[in-house]
């Protein structure tokens, strides 16, 4: 007599699936700290937490010292900004400090010594600076040299331009009057260049608030900190615009798939050799918008302004997290890691710190910010996460 088996289930018939590692759910947390921004929102947080404990109640906190360290930060996060962009199409611009000390001239010169309404010569200025920034960009596609080389090279021949243009010219390197001319005045009373570049925002409130006790006033009761200045807000509408161009539009993907792997962005279409010039356009376009911020709020222009910014402006964008090898960065991080220069540069002057550690500073925020995107890039890569 047979024995009757036992049926099978179905759960017996068929062995458990293994789990896909592709189709695991990553959690909000793990992408943030794979996200580029990680290393500088974490960085700022830190420096916030140690100035708050250094110099918590020395004033860097009230409304006046915050628009003393918002204005540093804004006017290098303009150039920032546009430095990411360029970085994470794989290039660099070493001639973004130069081309600032350029521009101004170009915007002084005419309004002082050539009688050119403000308008114009800001529009002249703008337009030197394209054509010079469209002239890198096609050298360096043209020829295949690193970008690095070419623009080392503007670096020398703008700051020469600006030196021996402006003492054949002018007899000057640092322009602010002549005659009865003040350039600041000028600015100011150009209803346009004025009203973008020159002064404060939300004047008005500030005064309110100082009326009603909540911060600071001066002896005739307006406050003590005026507003916050046009290079703040300029700031904040390029780094949304940058950070939407970058994350939501076809070009802001041509911009990553160029820095990332030229070869094969060209091989699916993308004109990178045009993502690349436009790119250099776009950085020389911030320089001149630094220097007309600049010589809008200083009242006048200097042939050697803008030393050593390049260098800022790259650290500022690596802190950030943009790669030296591009393909990857982020214009929020590095619109953070401006943050952090001018919490640092201005805060250190709230302490008993001696100014020279600043430049140590930023020497240590920029080996720690290579060494955390290396990091983060093999990861990323590896679709460790």
């Amino acid at each position: 007599m047979n024995a009757v088996s036992e049926p099978i289930t179905p759960d017996a018939a068929v062995p458990p699936a293994l789990a896909d590692e592709r189709m695991r759910e990553i959690g909000a947390f793990r992408k943030f700290l794979s996200r580029p921004e990680f290393g500088s929102i974490s960085g700022t947080v830190l420096v916030f937490v140690l100035f708050g404990l250094a110099a918590g109640d020395s004033g860097m906190f009230n409304p006046e010292g915050i628009v003393n360290w918002l204005t540093v930060a804004a006017f290098l996060g303009l150039i920032a900004a546009g430095a990411a962009l360029l970085m994470i199409g794989g290039e660099f611009d070493l001639s973004i400090g130069s081309m600032i000390g350029f521009s101004g001239m170009m915007l002084a010169i005419p309004c002082l010594y050539w009688g050119w309404p403000v308008w114009l010569a800001c529009a002249f200025a703008f337009g030197c600076a394209m054509a010079l920034g469209a002239l890198n960009g096609w050298l360096v596609v043209r020829t295949g040299l690193p970008s690095f080389i070419v623009t080392l090279a503007f670096y020398f021949i703008l700051r020469g331009l600006s030196l021996a243009l402006s003492t054949m010219l002018t007899g000057k390197t640092i322009l602010s009057t002549q005659g009865d001319l003040v350039l600041r005045d000028l600015i100011a009373n150009d209803p346009l260049v004025g009203a973008l570049f020159q002064g404060h925002v939300l004047t008005g409130l500030f005064d309110r608030l100082s009326h009603g006790g909540w911060i600071a006033a001066r002896d005739d009761g307006t406050a003590l900190a005026i507003g916050v200045p046009k290079v703040v807000v300029w700031w904040l509408v390029l780094t949304v615009g940058g950070a939407f161009t970058l994350a939501r539009t076809r070009f802001g993907n041509w911009i990553l798939a160029s820095g990332g792997d030229p070869v094969a962005a060209k091989n699916v279409g993308i004109p990178v050799a045009r993502v690349k010039v436009i790119l250099f356009v776009l950085m020389a376009c911030f320089s001149t918008l630094f220097a007309v911020l600049q010589v809008a709020d200083a009242g006048s222009a200097a042939a050697d302004r803008g030393l050593q910014k390049e260098f800022e402006a790259i650290i500022a964008a690596v802190i950030g997290g943009c790669l030296l090898t591009g393909g990857y960065g982020s214009i929020v991080g590095a619109a953070f890691g401006a943050l952090i220069f001018g919490m640092v540069q201005i805060g250190i002057g709230y302490t008993s710190i001696d100014n020279n550690w600043y430049r140590v500073f930023l020497g240590l925020m920029l080996l720690i910010a290579v060494l955390f995107n290396n990091y983060v890039r093999k990861r990323f890569a590896l679709g460790k996460r």
